[in-house]
Parts: structure tokens; C-alpha cells; sequence
């Protein structure tokens, strides 16, 4: 039997088990040997117990056909078997069982046989009836499963929009296992006659997967009678766009006061079968509406005169050109015939949304958990810029981990606000930081606390995920900052994250369901005495105690929260478009106008329509399949792991970093180190996800290359890209970043791994015949990428000029600086290599007068009015990097003159009149 620590997911475990039955009988059917017949039967046999585990829960091949392929392997009839074994294995490869019946027995006609889902035209599949499962609760006999599935398949209508099949579960356990395995489940019907506990012998797959939904403790301890609403809210925090019909015998009365999660409708004790299939079919309908692209789809098929703006609007500008026609070739016409200017005509305004897109970010914010949503057509440089200029107000200071996007320092200087500028830790050995500790959070603020200054703390700004990966503990972090300043705003940027509401194991680190958490614990009895009796404790505790201490938020915190994601990035979108998420308790009384003012300021009055409607596209599709698709995107991800790791040749060139590399052991409390190792196999990620200061992101593999000699731009743009069409983005010194998506195939990681391997291949050659002298300069290259790293430099200082007459703290004014830049009066060039050298050992402040940005890795090492210290110099000087935007390489590093700096500073500075 193949154990589950073999196997990332369920899903990859039960297509792989197919594809091996496949290939095992049409060997038995060959009539081999009698010593490879021998093995074959043994492994048939193993692959058989192995899926039988698992079958259970899926509607297709379904538990009848899968018992009936076991006795055609016990009867001996090994052709039978091969015939049926390869039709269920290609339809669940094509997609097939999702459009029409399999047939599995050898003398029926499939006229159908070859028809690939993938091949089909978009037309024809744009017409299909979707489909999807519906999982019925009941501990009932095998008769009565086929009563209730007939019952259910005789309630089908030509005329309804979908299609679906039905999965039959006895349990509670066994509902929220299927939940987690199948994809396909898309609503649930909860009958009275469930048990709590599952038969599955498989104690290792029910540890695993009911840990996601609170685990076995709090299952044990379900009280009988309360199963059915129970498992409602128990699969709202694993699957939360679901859809539940709870059948109960219980009276109104006692189901009304119980959280009935994600339960859409409650039926009394009857077997209405129709009232219940209309409702399953309304409940997908709401999830698959998507109001604007429809609106816009509508729009596109009316007779129009256009007598305003664009003439590129119904083609016309195109099909009239005699030179342009290629144009209108490429695209075809539908992108032409909806591109308009227009806000009636059934579509609607972005900044004054009253029709298909207000209702379209209504459904996007129910999607991701938010309160509020908007739309943007300009990236999340935009969102984020929007966000801080309609939350701070000059003066106000903001915590802003300093490695973080760059329109985030350029909102704060629009902002106007007091920068306080927080150190993420360094990963020196690959050239690139991690993310800011806790710790260092904490003691910022309680420096702020003493100096008197905690009333200007306003915004807590920080990336999750990191570029390279790293998420933070988002709940830990907002509960232990509210315990010291409970009035915080925080900005989470999820631009790389927009994916991880879709996954159970993700989710829990994102901005908004950390908010909703937050919101409902801080209203519990429990936790209010827990509030109480910690302050009791650190009554007389000083810093270190608090620093040392996991904070409780007090119960009249506020929950302020927002996000702003890259839908394009990580979802279906178009490019640019992204979404502001918000979850603030104050933002109808306090924010709400200033955030219009803002949104008006930054959002184009000519706003892509087509984006717009790619985003409520996107939004529809996560809703119906995001889950299934997240499960494919860590899997490709995972296999690439697990493929580079296991290679011996591999090994010998490159290495998968891993959270043992990426994230210093104080902040694993689980211990895990790595998600595959080549002795253990798979590590269950939910334990780490669940406890760990920070995680690593498993979509984000990060591979080490200075084994190789090449640094990571080189390996990125003239090995993987001019070579091989391999495209990335993010390199290191020595490392380059691969990113999967919920577009990345398993025939893609094939193709990577191979173009790998070609690589180390080519390298051994090239060594095998290097002389003593190129063999030298091999390892002296290899050396210089993993041994002889610089050490990364931390935020140094801003200039005293640009600081508030209290110096105990480090915030700065950043704005006065960008601005004090403009007049070229104010500023001077200083060689790298000879003018700034001098300045800086004759122990001269030199002050920057520019944003610098090496590319790698991505974020500024210097910004407007921050002192220049030695280790940032050092640092430049080691950067083998081509890009550094802001630094001139022909008049080098552009700073302050010292009468620009005397002409602002503040009054703590300057000399009184005596």
C-alpha cells in the first residue's frame, strides 16, 4: 500500500495509482510469464487496496463500477479489466465523465472515445453543461444509497444549467475527508442519519486531513444529535465557497441559535428531491454569475453608433484600415465590439458603481472574506498607494518593513507620513532577506510607547507573502501589535497571495481571514478572561517581559485590516488587474470618504473594461474551482521538489532551499524543516502553517545555483530564457525563484526537470575535459558565489535633518527629502569608487538624495534623506548586478550638499541666538 507521506496530496496519489492499474493489467492482458504475472497480480492487488481507501469519495468511476473491476481481477478476467481500467483512467485524464456516461464494459459502443476535453474548441466547450458532485451525508445501507442517488438523478431536467452527480458518505469524518480530497464537491447534503466516526482503517489520512477542520479532539467531543450542524460549520472553515442543506428532525426552535457555517437552507424531516435540486442548482447559479462580463457580453451584441471617444470601439477604426488589418486579425472581434467608453448601456462606472460592477466587487468581497471590495485596472502599485493616502494623514507614523514593494516608500512620500523603517532578517548566504521578526515589531512600538509618540502610530505595513516566499503568522502578529496599540491599521500587501483564500492550509495566513478570526475571538467570554489575567501577569513586567511574552489583544480592540492583492499574478485576470480587500471595523465612519477621495485620485476616469471584466471572471471561477486548481498549483510545485531533490546528478549542481535555509530555527517552533526529504517523504504541511512564526509558501521554489559557477541572472536570462524558453523573475546572487500558478501542468515541471538535467549534464562534460587551469576557475567561481557573499546592510539611519526633534526613536520624514531632491542645487554626484570613498573615511555624513534599487534583489538600499554607512557601500561595491536604478554609474551616487541638509534642519539643531 502506498502510504500518504509518499504523496503531496490525495489527488495526486489517486491519479498516479490509476495510471499504474493502467499499465499493470494491460500487462496481465498480455499474458506474460508466469514469474511477471506473479508480480503483477501482486502489484494490481496493492493498487486496488490502495485506491479502495480513497474511491469512496469521488462519484466517478463510483464504488459499484471500482467493486465490480476488483471482481473482474478476482474472476481472472484480465482483459475485461484492461478494457475498463483504461476508460476510467482516460476519462479522468480528459475530463470525459464530466460530459457523458463511460460505458466500462467491452462490447459497448463510446462513439466518444477520443473526445479530450482540452481539444475540444472553446465554442464547444463554452456550450457544456458544467459539471460537479454533490456529497449527501447518511449512514445508510447499500439499497438505500441507490434509492437516494436514483432519487436524486430523476430530479434532472433538460432545461437546467448544470449537471451533477452524487457521493454517499455515512459519516461526519468521512464528509470532511471527502471535502478535502474531492474538488469536485461543490454542495452538501447533511441527512439526519449520520455518524460521527469514519470505518477508514487509514488512521494516518484521518489524522492528516481532520486536523484541517479542528481535529480529533474537538470531534470526539461533538455531542450527539449536533452532528449535522456541526459538520455545516466544521466545512466552512476547510471550504468555505460550499454550499450545505441540512435535512434535520429537530425543531426550529432548536436549530436557530446554532452557527450553522456555510448551510444555505435548513429542509424538516421530507424527501422533497425537487426542492432540494432546485436550491443546489440556485446555489451554484450565485456563485457562477459574474455581472459585468455579462453586462458586457450584452453590450457587445447591440447595435451601436459611436459619436464619442475611441475610435477603436466596435473595430471600426480597424476594419475600415488598409494597413492595420492584422490587428484585428490577432484579436478577433469580441475584444473590439466591447471596448467602449460608455458607463449606460447596461454597464456601469468604476468610481461610481451603481449596477454590474458594484454587484461584481460584492461577490468578489464575499469570495475573499472581506467586508468591502474594490476593483483596479493599474496594478497594485496603485491599490497600495490608495490604501496609505486615504488612511495617513501628514505626520502620521507607519511601520514599513523596508525590503518591501517600492510603491509602497513612494506612497509614504506622497503620504507625507513619518517613516519608521523595520529590518527583516538577512539571508546573507543567498543574497536576500526574509521577513521582519515579531520581535522587532514589538519593540519598535513599545520605543514609540515610552517616547510618547503612540498616539501618531497609525499603519502597520507589511509583505505576505515575501517575493521569495514567506508568510508571516498574519493573526499572531495583529493580535500581539493590538495588545500594545489597539487602534492599528494594518496594510497587508498579498499581491503574490491573492491564491491562498482557495486552500484550508493557506487561508488561515491571510489578511482577511485573520480579521474575521480576530473579530470573533475578541468578542468571547474566553477571551476576555484570558485578556485580564495576562494583565494581571504583566503588570510589572518591563520590556523584555513583554517582548517575550505572546501578547493577548484587549476585547475593545479594533479590527482595522486591509489587503491589496494581484489578482493578474496569481489568478485569472488580465494584467493589472487587482483588488483592494477591507475589513475594517471604522471604515464607514471614519474612512469611507477619505478612501473615495483617494480611489478618485489614482483610478483612471477611462478604466479598462476588459480587465474589469477579467476580474469578475476570475473572481467566479476561484469560487467554483479555485479549490481544486490551488491543490494542482502546490502539487506541480511539489513534485518539482521532490524531482530536483531525488536526483543525484541534480544534487550535485543545484539545491532546493528549504525552511531549514530560509527561516532561522527561532522562528519554526514545529521543528519542520522541510516539506520533502528524500528518507522521510512528504512532511504534512498544517502543523508548521498552523504554529510557525513565519512558513515558506510551497508554490515558490527556490533553487540555488552558484554550484553551477553561473550567478542567478546569468543562469536566468542566457541559459533558461535565451536556451530553453524558460522564463522566471526574481534571481539572487546565487539563487533564481520558480513560481507556479493555476496554470503551471505536471508537462511543464517534466520539461523543467529535463532542461535541468541537460544542464548538469553538459556541465559534467565541460568539466571532464577542463584542464587543471579551467578546473581552477571553475571552483574559484563557485566559491565566489557560496562562499564569498556580502553581508546585507540594514536600514542605517535617517539623516537628524529629516527626524522630529525627539531623536529616541527612528522614524523619519521622507517626504521633505524626496521633494528637497528636485532643485539639483541641493544635490552632488560622489564616485563609488573615489569621491564617496574619501568622504566616507574622512567620516563625513554622506546623506542620499535617491531611491537606489539593485536588481536583484528588488527593494531599496537607500532611500531620500537616509545616512550612507560603510556596509551599504561595502554591499554596492560586491553587487555584481547590472540594474541599480537611482545610481548613475557615469557621475556616481547622487546626495545631499550640507547647506541642503542645514536649510531643513529642525529645531532641535539649530544654534540658539546667544
Amino acid at each position: 500500500m502506498q502510504s500518504m507521506k509518499e504523496y503531496s496530496s490525495a489527488i495526486q496519489l489517486r491519479s498516479d495509482r490509476w495510471s499504474a492499474l493502467r499499465e499493470a493489467s494491460a500487462a496481465l492482458g498480455r499474458q506474460p510469464k508466469a514469474r511477471e504475472e506473479k508480480q503483477l497480480l501482486s502489484r494490481i492487488d496493492e493498487l486496488f487496496s490502495s485506491l479502495a481507501t480513497i474511491e469512496r469519495y469521488w462519484a466517478f468511476p463510483g464504488t459499484s463500477a471500482f467493486d465490480h473491476m476488483r471482481r473482474q481481477f478476482e474472476h481472472g478476467n484480465y482483459d475485461d479489466l484492461a478494457f475498463a481500467v483504461n476508460r476510467v483512467t482516460r476519462a479522468l485524464t480528459t475530463g470525459a465523465y464530466r460530459r457523458r456516461s463511460i460505458p466500462l464494459e467491452r462490447d459497448s459502443v463510446d462513439t466518444e472515445e477520443q473526445d479530450d476535453e482540452a481539444m475540444l474548441p472553446p465554442e464547444a466547450r463554452a456550450l457544456a453543461r458544467p459539471y460537479f458532485e454533490v456529497l449527501i451525508v447518511d449512514s445508510v445501507n447499500e439499497q438505500q444509497e441507490r434509492w437516494l442517488k436514483h432519487n436524486v438523478a430523476r430530479m434532472r431536467r433538460p432545461e437546467d444549467p448544470f449537471v451533477y452527480e452524487a457521493v454517499v458518505v455515512p459519516s461526519l469524518e468521512d464528509a470532511l475527508i471527502a471535502v478535502l480530497f474531492n474538488h469536485n464537491i461543490q454542495a452538501i447534503v447533511v441527512r439526519p442519519g449520520l455518524v460521527l466516526k469514519s470505518k477508514l482503517e487509514e488512521k494516518e489520512i484521518l489524522a492528516r486531513y481532520l486536523a484541517r477542520a479542528g481535529g480529533r479532539e474537538e470531534i470526539d467531543a461533538l455531542a450527539p444529535g449536533t452532528y449535522g450542524p456541526e459538520l455545516c460549520r466544521m466545512v466552512a472553515r476547510v471550504r468555505p465557497e460550499l454550499d450545505a442543506y441540512l435535512v434535520t428532525e429537530r425543531s426550529v426552535e432548536e436549530i436557530a441559535g446554532l452557527d450553522l457555517g456555510i448551510c444555505r437552507r435548513v429542509f424538516y424531516n421530507q424527501e422533497d428531491f425537487m426542492e432540494l435540486h432546485l436550491n443546489i442548482l440556485r446555489g451554484i447559479q450565485a456563485r457562477n454569475k459574474s455581472p459585468f462580463f455579462t453586462a458586457l457580453v450584452e453590450y457587445s451584441k447591440q447595435p451601436t453608433g459611436v459619436f464619442h471617444a475611441m475610435p477603436i470601439s466596435r473595430g471600426k477604426s480597424i476594419s475600415r484600415s488598409h494597413w492595420i488589418q492584422d490587428m484585428g486579425a490577432f484579436y478577433g472581434p469580441n475584444i473590439f465590439l466591447a471596448e467602449t467608453s460608455a458607463t449606460s448601456g447596461g454597464l456601469d462606472s468604476l468610481l461610481e458603481p451603481h449596477g454590474p460592477i458594484k454587484e461584481a466587487q460584492e461577490l468578489a468581497a464575499r469570495a475573499f472574506g472581506s467586508k468591502q471590495t474594490f476593483f483596479a485596472t493599474n496594478g497594485t502599485s496603485t491599490c497600495n498607494k490608495i490604501v496609505v493616502q486615504a488612511l495617513i494623514k501628514p505626520g502620521d507614523i507607519v511601520l514599513v518593513d523596508r525590503d518591501c514593494h517600492k510603491s509602497h516608500h513612494y506612497g509614504m512620500v506622497l503620504a507625507g507620513a513619518q517613516v519608521c523603517y523595520l529590518d527583516s532578517y538577512p539571508l546573507n548566504e543567498y543574497s536576500m532577506y526574509g521577513a521582519v521578526p515579531l520581535r522587532e515589531i514589538k519593540h519598535q512600538l513599545l520605543a514609540l510607547k515610552k517616547a510618547g509618540k503612540l498616539d501618531k502610530v497609525r499603519m502597520l505595513l507589511l509583505t505576505n507573502c515575501t517575493f521569495d516566499g514567506l508568510v508571516y503568522n498574519v493573526e499572531r502578529v495583529m493580535e500581539e501589535c493590538l495588545a500594545i496599540k489597539p487602534d492599528l491599521i494594518f496594510l497587508w500587501d498579498e499581491a503574490w497571495f491573492a491564491f491562498a483564500r482557495f486552500s484550508p492550509t493557506y487561508r488561515q495566513r491571510t489578511g482577511m481571514e485573520a480579521a474575521n478570526r480576530l473579530r470573533q475571538s475578541l468578542k468571547t467570554d474566553e477571551h476576555r478572561r484570558m485578556y485580564e489575567a495576562q494583565q494581571d501577569l504583566l503588570e510589572d513586567g518591563d520590556d523584555e517581559v513583554i517582548l517575550s511574552t505572546r501578547l493577548i489583544a484587549p476585547p475593545h480592540a479594533r479590527v482595522r485590516v486591509y489587503t491589496t492583492q494581484s489578482t493578474h499574478k496569481t489568478l485569472t485576470s488580465l494584467r493589472q488587474g487587482s483588488m483592494i480587500h477591507v475589513n475594517d471595523q471604522d471604515f464607514k465612519g471614519e474612512v469611507e470618504q477619505s478612501f473615495h477621495e483617494a480611489y478618485m485620485t489614482h483610478t483612471s476616469t477611462s478604466p479598462n473594461y476588459q480587465i474589469i471584466a477579467s476580474l469578475d471572471v476570475g473572481r467566479r471561477q476561484v469560487e467554483l474551482e479555485g479549490y481544486e486548481f490551488v491543490q494542482r498549483q502546490v502539487e506541480a510545485a511539489m513534485s518539482m521538489r521532490r524531482a530536483i531533490t531525488d536526483h543525484p546528478l541534480l544534487r550535485k549542481y543545484f539545491k532546493v532551499l528549504t525552511a531549514g535555509d530560509m527561516i532561522p530555527e527561532e522562528h519554526r517552533e514545529s521543528g519542520v524543516t522541510s516539506y520533502y526529504d528524500t528518507e522521510q517523504g512528504w512532511t504534512d504541511m498544517w502543523d508548521c502553517w498552523e504554529r510557525d512564526e513565519f512558513v515558506l509558501d510551497a508554490t515558490r521554489v527556490t533553487l540555488s545555483v552558484g554550484g553551477t559557477g553561473w550567478d542567478g541572472d546569468t543562469f536566468k536570462t542566457q541559459i533558461l530564457m535565451d536556451r530553453y524558453g524558460i522564463q522566471i523573475n526574481k534571481t539572487s546572487r546565487n539563487t533564481v525563484l520558480f513560481m507556479t500558478n493555476i496554470g503551471t501542468t505536471r508537462s511543464s515541471v517534466a520539461y523543467l526537470i529535463e532542461v535541468l538535467v541537460e544542464i548538469a549534464k553538459s556541465l559534467d562534460e565541460r568539466l571532464d575535459d577542463a584542464s587543471r587551469m579551467e578546473r581552477m576557475g571553475f571552483d574559484k567561481r563557485v566559491a565566489n558565489l557560496m562562499e564569498h557573499y556580502p553581508p546585507l546592510p540594514d536600514f542605517s539611519r535617517f539623516h537628524d535633518a529629516f527626524r522630529c526633534d525627539d531623536l529616541s526613536t527612528i522614524e523619519g520624514d521622507i517626504r521633505t527629502a524626496y521633494y528637497l531632491s528636485y532643485d539639483d542645487e541641493n544635490c552632488d554626484y560622489l564616485e563609488l569608487n573615489g569621491s564617496l570613498k574619501d568622504a566616507m573615511d574622512a567620516g563625513e555624513t554622506v546623506v542620499s538624495a535617491s531611491f537606489i534599487i539593485p536588481y536583484p534583489p528588488g527593494f531599496p538600499i537607500l532611500v531620500p534623506g537616509q545616512v550612507v554607512s560603510q556596509e551599504i557601500i561595502h554591499f554596492m561595491r560586491a553587487l555584481d548586478v547590472s540594474e541599480i536604478h537611482g545610481y548613475r554609474p557615469d557621475l556616481g551616487l547622487r546626495v545631499f550638499t550640507q547647506a541642503a541638509l542645514d536649510s531643513v534642519r529642525p529645531k532641535h539643531l539649530q544654534k540658539s541666538p546667544n
